[in-house]
């Protein structure tokens, strides 16, 4: 009766150890996290993006107008644009970390920081290993490392997937075109000229040392594909001009596309993935057996 006596009380006292132990490590767990930044505020779409990828969307108090992905994003107070910000909002939303973007008026940010607000600029990516790490910088800010290293793993694996699986097929010439007046398109320099590469395709643009072009220099590289990166009326109109050159082999076999700058534009791991997916399809339309085999690495 006593050696039962003895066990039972070590039993209980074993019980309490582990209680304590998890309200320990529960505590520990919960300080940790507070000393990351806990009122966010987001200038840049692909910034927002990220955010809510890597669960932290409760931490963002504010973004620009044109954060709209996801849905839940357009709910969050608005400060302005990527270039242009609302100060009194900034200040009025009480943020302890304010992730800008290249394109942001420096002096908005200087006026930033001498406000006592933290501010971390995120360049803009030149390839998809750059948004890579600019995700991993981005969790390791948040406390959330393990959960971006996860994403990009899965994007990653997916990416070389992709590539794998185009390489047997020819690779068109492709002209990507991101502004209209003057007409801007993409160099070596730019995560969309991976879109192009790792799609199979080549961009006729890529040893350009400028990203402003002309339709005569188009004309004269005379690209397989045509691919408009854009929203609304403009890309429809741009589609027509071009149509207009019957010399253009794009042109005379129906080869003008327009894609959302949304999904081209300012991808996160993730998203690029499913931008490179419709690359795929644009570039290599003819191929079932690829498109069949797409849809299962997604």
């Amino acid at each position: 009766m006593a050696v039962y006596h003895i066990n039972q009380k070590s039993k209980l006292l074993l019980c309490w150890c582990f209680t304590i132990l998890v309200l320990l490590y529960a505590a520990a767990t919960t300080y940790a996290e507070d000393n990351y930044p806990q009122r966010i505020i987001s200038l840049g779409p692909a910034i927002t993006e990220k955010l809510y990828l890597l669960g932290v969307e409760d931490r963002l108090v504010g973004c620009t107008v044109y954060c709209r992905k996801p849905l839940d994003a357009e709910s969050k107070e608005k400060v302005g644009t990527a270039i242009e910000v609302n100060l009194e909002k900034v200040v009025a939303l009480k943020p302890d970390l304010v992730l800008a973007m290249s394109l942001t008026n420096p002096k908005v940010k200087e006026k930033l920081k001498n406000l006592g607000i933290k501010v971390v600029t995120f360049p803009q990516a030149k390839s998809f290993s750059e948004i890579c790490e600019h995700f991993l910088k981005l969790g390791r800010i948040m406390g959330k490392e393990k959960e971006a290293k996860e994403i990009i793993d899965i994007a990653q694996d997916k990416v070389d997937s992709v590539r794998n699986k185009v390489k047997k097929f020819k690779r068109p010439r492709v002209f990507i075109q991101l502004g209209t007046r003057p007409l801007v398109t993409v160099t070596k320099d730019s995560f969309v000229n991976d879109f192009i590469e790792f799609a199979g395709g080549v961009n006729s643009t890529r040893s350009s040392k400028n990203t402003r072009y002309s339709r005569e220099k188009v004309l004269k590289d005379n690209p397989d594909v045509i691919i408009i990166v854009t929203m609304g009326l403009v890309g429809e109109e741009e589609k027509e001009a071009w149509k207009r050159y019957k010399s253009l082999k794009a042109a005379r076999n129906n080869r003008i596309y327009i894609v959302d700058s949304d999904n081209f534009c300012s991808p996160t791991p993730v998203s690029f993935v499913e931008a490179l997916e419709e690359m795929v399809k644009i570039l290599h339309p003819q191929n079932g057996l690829l498109r069949s085999t797409m849809r299962k690495l997604w």
